[in-house]
């Protein structure tokens, strides 16, 4: 979590909040080091990200690093340069074009093999494009799948998944295999039972609470006596709601927390000030941050777990911490059960940058343990809105450790195509990200905090609107930080939270 502040001296200059740095402010932040660590573990290294020419090379900061939280020494590491959005075909010394009759054979040889694993594997190739279904890797669908009609089709089940979500005020809708759209559902026939059926179909152990909207003059579902093991299957389309009344439903008391905090970037966080935030640690060191959202799973980031050592993506290597605000003072770890990465992650780009962290055993929720909300489907953050990063990361770009206490600073929400103008990320960010900080500088996640919460408070409740992902440098002018847009990537958390549920 890196601040800087403007102070007056003779000459213009930056200062950490916390003192351990001051340089003038003409010359370049230092080059960013990586961390010793001990030799008992891998440690991963910077990724070369191709430089495409344009603006000079730039480095990416939020790469996953056991964060040290004692003094450790520098390791010089070559900078990286930012990614390049890949267009089109492009031939040079390291790649081989085709042409002529070869390359129609390899083109078909491509497309055959499309088609096949199209047949075999069906929803397994992630999103159906046709119907929003999100797919997993690893399940095998018939060509007679039917999404979304009650009945498993696809071995592990992904054909039912991605049929529930939420609206404002908990709306409740559901899809059907007769309607393409999600509708609400009717309140008249609804019970207790099927709000905790619907609730642990998601993954939730039942649901928090239960009520009716009123005004809905449109088209709905109404409740079936049709058995079914899935909640999709118990309901069938109505002309209208008796009463135009429909279901809200809230499957977890989530977004609450118990210390106010002031508005100033980088202040040590108090405890149970965001008891949704998690420290994992990689082979006994803080590598990542994430956020708790039900009992038994954390969203983090992808990018903590890189293909270029299998250790990374090993589940027995990592421990997650939660309710702590002190590395020095750490809490019973919880183990994990699984790492499940978005199949549609990309190392070079960061995009789709989410993965989700299935617990062996349920977390117990106390005053310092708590989940934070998912946003609904349609939540925006628009911006200029202001909101809350933490993490353990630090404090300093270049610094060769982290932060011993949990830190905390508001940055405010920057319009997407702002943060995409030449002058700032110049295209480099996708649908699935989103921008928030300060563009002259100041305050900014940094090493460490990847993986972390970007929350967002909406009347009483917090919200995790972004996953810390990437960025240039800490705090710079012109270079806020890049998180991963929850809001967009929902559908494959909601999906996998139901494919994974214990």
């Amino acid at each position: 979590m890196a601040t800087y502040k403007p102070v007056k001296t003779k000459s213009r200059r930056h200062q950490a909040v916390h003192g351990r740095s001051l340089r003038p402010q003409n010359e370049p932040p230092p080059p960013y080091y990586t961390i010793a660590v001990p030799p008992t573990g891998p440690c991963p290294t910077y990724e070369e990200i191709p430089y495409g020419g344009g603006a000079p090379p730039m480095q990416p900061y939020y790469i996953p690093q056991p964060v040290l939280v004692t003094p450790a020494p520098h390791v010089a590491q070559p900078s990286a340069s930012p990614p390049q959005r890949k267009s089109g075909l492009s031939c040079n010394r390291n790649a081989r074009c085709f042409g002529g009759s070869g390359s129609i054979v390899i083109l078909l040889a491509i497309i055959a093999i499309a088609i096949w694993l199209g047949v075999r594997y069906g929803s397994s190739l992630l999103m159906d494009s046709s119907n929003g279904q999100i797919g997993t890797r690893g399940d095998s669908c018939p060509t007679s799948t039917v999404y979304c009609d009650g009945r498993k089709d696809c071995t592990l089940g992904s054909d039912e998944t991605g049929c529930v979500r939420f609206l404002d005020n908990s709306t409740l809708q559901i899809k059907t295999n007769k309607m393409k759209d999600f509708l609400p559902v009717c309140a008249e026939g609804w019970s207790q039972s099927l709000s905790d059926k619907t609730c642990r179909q998601l993954s939730f152990k039942g649901s928090s609470s239960t009520g009716e909207l009123n005004g809905w003059t449109s088209n709905g579902l109404s409740v079936t006596s049709l058995p079914s093991n899935y909640i999709q299957g118990q309901v069938d389309s109505s002309a209208s709601c008796p009463g135009k009344k429909i279901v809200s439903l809230k499957c977890i008391d989530c977004g609450n927390r118990q210390a106010a905090s002031r508005i100033v970037g980088g202040t040590e966080a108090k405890a149970g000030s965001w008891p949704w935030q998690v420290s994992l640690h990689f082979n006994g060191f803080p590598t990542c941050g994430g956020s708790l959202v039900s009992p038994d799973f954390v969203v983090t980031a992808a990018h903590c777990f890189p293909s270029s050592s299998p250790n990374f993506q090993n589940p027995s290597y990592w421990r997650v911490y939660t309710g702590l605000v002190s590395q020095l003072k750490l809490p019973p770890p919880s183990f994990v059960q699984k790492i499940i990465l978005h199949e549609a992650y990309d190392e070079t780009s960061h995009n789709n940058d989410i993965a989700l962290l299935r617990l062996k055993t349920s977390v117990s929720f106390t005053a310092n343990v708590q989940p934070v909300c998912l946003p609904t489907v349609n939540q925006v953050f628009t911006k200029n809105t202001v909101c809350w990063i933490t993490g353990f990361g630090t404090l300093l770009e270049g610094a060769a450790q982290g932060s011993t206490n949990l830190m905390e600073a508001s940055v405010s929400i920057i319009d997407f195509s702002t943060c995409n103008r030449p002058t700032i990320y110049n295209g480099m960010l996708t649908q699935s990200m989103m921008c928030a900080g300060n563009l002259n500088g100041g305050v900014d996640s940094c090493q460490g905090d990847s993986g972390g919460p970007l929350v967002c408070q909406v009347q009483d409740q917090w919200f995790l609107a972004g996953v810390t992902s990437w960025g240039v440098g800490c705090a710079r002018r012109n270079k806020p930080g890049v998180y991963s847009n929850v809001t967009q990537l929902l559908p494959w958390v909601y999906a996998h939270m139901e494919l994974e549920k214990p």
